[in-house]
């Protein structure tokens, strides 16, 4: 399975001929040279994770493709067909096996509500949290897709959450909100933490990719 890390939080993922997206938010430039999108997954409502142009673009060329993601995600998307997931849920689009864990966006402060969001854990293999610190119950991570910068995130919590995942190999993303001085500093926070379970970090710049 190839993993190509875009702007932001938008991931693409690549297997026997198939594409599964995973947030397409308002940080992250159009998508181009899509092939083959069997569904998109959002994992929380908040803009940074999807627009309804990104939607649109994907589903002019695609128009049948599930689109997963909370009940938060239904609500702001009205008009779009959403099939709601959960935490403790799992779907199957083409080659791709997608479970869901955690259920609640990380808080940012105690005066913003917390809204709906779910962990992604693909082929038992790949795993992103969105916006929160989720565990991906007992599986063992082959590829952590770990966020690195967000105005709910500290850098120790980051690294704690990686550390107890244990990943074969992480790299950061959740970035644009980031410096490069800064982005440097938490890819290195990151790394540490990797390193730590005898795991490797990955550097990955917008539409870099690596396999698993």
């Amino acid at each position: 399975m190839r993993v190509t890390k875009h702007e932001h939080a938008c991931l693409r993922l690549e297997l026997e001929g198939r594409t599964l997206l995973i947030d397409p938010g308002s940080f992250t430039l159009p998508l181009a040279e899509l092939r083959n999108v069997v569904a998109v997954v959002i994992t929380h409502e908040h803009p940074d994770h999807w627009t309804p142009e990104h939607l649109s673009r994907i589903r002019q060329q695609f128009p049948e493709i599930p689109v997963y993601g909370p009940a938060g995600v239904a609500a702001a998307a009205a008009g779009e067909d959403i099939h709601v997931v959960e935490a403790g849920e799992t779907v199957t689009a083409g080659p791709f096996t997608v479970s869901f864990f955690g259920g609640r966006h990380n808080v940012i402060h105690e005066s913003i509500p917390v809204i709906d969001n779910v962990g992604v854990l693909v082929n038992g293999a790949f795993y992103y949290p969105g916006d929160s610190y989720a565990l991906p119950g007992a599986a063992t991570v082959d590829l952590l897709a770990a966020p690195v910068g967000a105005p709910w995130l500290k850098i120790g919590d980051a690294m704690d959450f990686v550390l107890a995942i244990a990943p074969r190999r992480a790299f950061a993303t959740h970035d644009m909100t980031l410096s490069r001085v800064g982005l440097d500093m938490g890819r290195a926070r990151l790394q540490w933490a990797v390193e730590q379970g005898g795991g490797e970090f990955v550097v990955l710049d917008p539409d870099e990719s690596t396999d698993l």
